[in-house]
């Protein structure tokens, strides 16, 4: 009789962590589209700037969309800046893989994700990107051996 799969690892939420689920996540937009809220907030600041009602707050509203459309352009660093900020960050969380799902552990951030509620899943070099009903979370392939990589693709199938 075999025995459940069951597979425990711990790292670390640091930077290189980070960047590499930003790269794996998420499609940079340098379209004029992406900036559309950042032209929006500096034409409505304008005009209101313009037409006199209260220079503070349209000062305001235009500093919203120098901030915004900073975020845009430095939208890796910002997200960066972000969770390394966050309570989270640097702080070892305890990954478990099992015959129910896959559980993250750690002093901030408990999360369970099992395997009927993955809804999607992309395979990447560098790891899993798996969307499921709680949202959508990333799995590094340098936190896996063979055996392991072998068991997830198994149950995302």
């Amino acid at each position: 009789m075999n025995a459940p799969f069951r597979y425990t690892t711990s790292y670390i939420l640091d930077k290189n962590y980070f960047t590499e689920c930003f790269e794996a996540s998420v499609t940079e937009d340098r379209t004029l589209q992406s900036y559309y809220k950042t032209i929006g907030f500096f034409l409505v600041g304008t005009a209101l700037l313009l037409t006199g009602v209260n220079a503070y707050a349209s000062l305001f509203i235009v500093g919203l969309g120098a901030i915004e459309g900073l975020s845009v352009r430095f939208k890796k660093s910002w997200w960066l800046w972000r969770q390394m900020m966050s309570k989270a960050a640097n702080n070892e969380v305890k990954l478990t893989i099992d015959e129910l799902g896959i559980d993250t552990q750690s002093d901030f951030v408990k999360g369970h994700i099992p395997w009927k509620e993955v809804i999607e899943h992309k395979v990447g070099d560098n790891g899993y990107l798996i969307k499921h009903s709680g949202g959508t979370s990333y799995l590094s392939k340098k936190l896996l051996d063979t055996n392991v990589i072998e068991f997830i693709n198994s149950k995302l199938k």
